[in-house]
């Protein structure tokens, strides 16, 4: 048993953290007596201090949404206290993906929902295919366009080199120039 100094009251070690600095290893304030001292302090400070919403076992509150979700709706993290991500899965994700196209292209998804939105929903260069995957310019980083997965597989195949897919479109075209033959074993190249 042990006296809050704040509220006065007697109770059990329970109702007390623990802190080493002190004599018998526990706070002077209890839980509650803490938790409103904190709120005060903050406040003060011209902070806003959250409010503690009791959560089942096994099940936790994510801080973006807002929602309380069971366990299995969360990533596991060794790192944090509870043993899981401080955002539930849709959650972390959506702030993934927002993070990555800043991080990698300079944009937010909105801009992105836009270019797609301009281009109609469809793939600038096969005109048939959804617009789903960021195409940038390697060398300067400034963002082409949304385009379908092939063709965006196509252009990162042929390393952004006009030259050579000028010469596999001509190839599909059936104008490719062939070497012909002139004589045993001699070729002429095209000019």
């Amino acid at each position: 048993m042990k006296r809050c100094s704040r509220c006065k009251r007697v109770q059990s070690c329970d109702a007390f953290a623990s802190n080493r600095a002190m004599r018998d290893g526990l706070q002077a304030y209890c839980r509650d007596c803490q938790a409103e001292h904190y709120k005060q302090r903050q406040e003060a400070k011209g902070r806003t201090v959250r409010v503690k919403i009791p959560v089942p076992s096994g099940h936790k509150r994510c801080p973006q949404c807002g929602e309380v979700k069971p366990y299995s709706q969360w990533e596991p993290n060794k790192t944090s206290s509870d043993g899981w991500a401080s955002y539930c899965r849709e959650c972390r994700a959506q702030r993934n993906r927002a993070s990555y196209f800043k991080r990698h292209y300079g944009i937010t998804e909105s801009e992105r929902d836009e270019m797609i939105a301009a281009q109609g929903g469809v793939c600038v260069i096969c005109q048939a295919g959804p617009a789903e995957h960021v195409d940038h310019d390697h060398q300067t980083g400034k963002v082409r366009g949304v385009l379908c997965f092939s063709c965006n597989a196509a252009l990162g195949q042929f390393k952004d080199r006009p030259d050579v897919i000028r010469r596999a479109a001509a190839y599909v075209e059936g104008n490719l120039w062939k070497p012909t033959i002139a004589a045993q074993g001699v070729y002429r190249q095209p000019s």
